[in-house]
């Protein structure tokens, strides 16, 4: 089984930086495609960014294109969402899933293993 953590959430004034952090317990994340997703009071859950367990290819939902990087560091079984240029829009709680061989999916529910989720808080 394998249990995933977001961590490095909190507040943070627009226009400020944030980097999240998911773990994956259990097993080694090498082989796991890795998706972070958000969802924003009285929204629904969407897609932010995805990294195909190869670590070759990358996906950016076109609302943080250019101000989040999504990274892996297998050796930490770590995945990380650093996130640049932060706006009072991005206000959410942010999920990170992961997906055994997943190639980057768009789609919440393809992934097998999801974490409880961290607060942003952007201010203006």
């Amino acid at each position: 089984q394998v249990q995933v953590v977001e961590s490095g959430g909190g507040l943070v004034q627009a226009g400020g930086s944030l980097r999240l952090s998911c773990v994956a317990s259990g097993r080694t994340v090498l082989n796991y495609g890795m998706a972070w997703f958000r969802q924003a009071p009285g929204k629904g859950r969407e897609f932010v960014a995805s990294i195909h367990w190869s670590g070759g290819n990358t996906d950016y939902a076109d609302s943080v294109k250019g101000r989040f990087t999504i990274a892996r560091d297998n050796a930490k079984n770590t995945v990380y969402l650093q996130m640049n240029s932060l706006k009072p829009e991005d206000t959410a709680v942010y999920y990170c899933a992961a997906q055994p061989y997943g190639l980057g999916s768009r789609d919440y529910y393809a992934y097998n293993y999801r974490g409880q989720g961290t607060q942003v808080t952007v201010s203006s």
